[in-house]
């Protein structure tokens, strides 16, 4: 591989990297209608949102069914919600 073949390369790769960055925000208001925070039912990277100290919102969960993350679901669904055993809370999970 010449050097300019080489440079081409990693700039592709440095600029699909930076492409596929998901910048994660808060969900919506209008997301929220007619649901409520779930918590401890999403799995790794795909939280809702409030993953915690040091993260900044959805997608940010780094383990399954961590207990300060949540999905949003319809109203009233959340506490009937067994996910692999792990039953949805309304509140965050401690420990």
């Amino acid at each position: 591989m010449n050097r300019s073949t080489l440079t081409l390369t990693l700039a592709g790769s440095l600029a699909t990297a930076l492409a596929s960055v998901a910048f994660a925000a808060p969900l919506p208001a209008e997301k929220m209608v007619g649901n409520e925070k779930c918590y401890g039912i999403a799995l790794k990277g795909q939280n809702d949102c409030a993953a915690g100290a040091g993260t900044t919102c959805a997608g940010t969960s780094t383990t399954d069914y961590q207990g300060n993350s949540w999905k949003a679901v319809p109203i009233g669904t959340c506490t009937t919600m067994n996910v692999n055993g792990h039953m949805g809370k309304l509140e965050p999970i401690k420990g």
